[in-house]
């Protein structure tokens, strides 16, 4: 393997099609499209500040890299991505992409990232003003996470994620099979126009959660004094271990939980709607 180390490039394409190389403490400067069509390759100890630095790359490792807010929409159209221990400060991050494998790396800018994803594994990650984070993507498996930005997991599919603190509006809207076990949700209007997501020993909190929702189960969670008017036109089998502020108009399903401080059933319920409230200490 071809070793390149301690060199700085800048311009356009200056290491395209470059494959079979070890890249180490090599620092990319403005330009576009650095290493454009790689294979095979091991980055270690670099940075990037230039656009588009790996598109149509396959089979990489990053280890211990910066990307700088210069090198927007660094990895595109790509296969077989692995990085670790890295920060990314830099936008658009990963689109197109299958296979991608995540370990402790620092998203400070994660606007738009993660789109169009498949097979992705994360775990120990951060990501920060992480607005429509992992649009329209699936295959995904996520531990030990924190997520701070709007609108994550959009029109996703098949997506686990355990140990997680998201801090994020809209999330999981009209997504399909979805796990989240162990976490906190912290969020007005979670999970509108799902399909099959189920949380399971989780925290929840924000206004209106879990409306048009197709096959919701909640697993021993808590909902905070502000997850009002929730349930609205869906479908839900809930076991809630406390009390729930308001319930609207659920359609079908059951839910139980210790006391309602207000249930809502109006002349906008669904026709035909039958779900059922149990509570286990309506006076608490």
């Amino acid at each position: 393997m071809q070793l390149i180390e301690n060199q700085e490039f800048g311009g356009e394409r200056p290491l395209f099609g470059l494959h079979d190389a070890h890249l180490a403490r090599v620092v990319v400067h403005a330009g576009e499209s650095a290493l454009k069509h790689v294979k095979r390759l091991v980055v270690t100890d670099s940075q990037f500040e230039g656009k588009y630095p790996f598109w149509h790359a396959e089979d990489v490792e990053i280890a211990g890299c910066r990307f700088t807010p210069g090198a927007r929409a660094a990895i595109w159209y790509v296969k077989n991505i692995a990085m670790t221990a890295s920060t990314i400060d830099a936008p658009k991050m990963f689109r197109d992409a299958v296979g991608l494998t995540l370990t402790d790396v620092v998203f400070t800018d994660a606007m738009e990232t993660l789109w169009n994803t498949s097979a992705v594994r994360m775990k120990g990650c951060r990501t920060e003003h992480a607005d429509y984070l992992f649009m329209h993507s699936s295959g995904i498996t996520i531990e030990d996470y924190v997520h701070h930005g709007n609108y994550a997991f959009q029109y996703c599919r098949n997506i686990t994620i355990t140990n997680a603190e998201i801090h994020t509006k809209d999330a999981f809207w009209n997504s399909e099979n979805i796990t989240v076990r162990d976490s906190l949700i912290d969020g007005e209007y979670l999970g509108w126009h799902t399909k099959g997501l189920s949380l399971i020993n989780c925290r929840i909190k924000g206004t209106q959660p879990f409306c048009y929702c197709e096959g919701l189960k909640l697993v021993n969670c808590t909902m905070d004094r502000d997850c009002d008017l929730g349930f609205e036109y869906s479908d839900v089998d809930a076991d809630i271990a406390g009390p729930v502020t308001s319930i609207k108009n659920p359609t079908s399903g059951r839910i139980r939980c210790t006391s309602v401080g207000e249930l809502i059933l109006d002349e906008n319920r669904a026709l035909g709607a039958d779900c059922v409230v149990e509570c286990s200490d309506p006076a608490a």
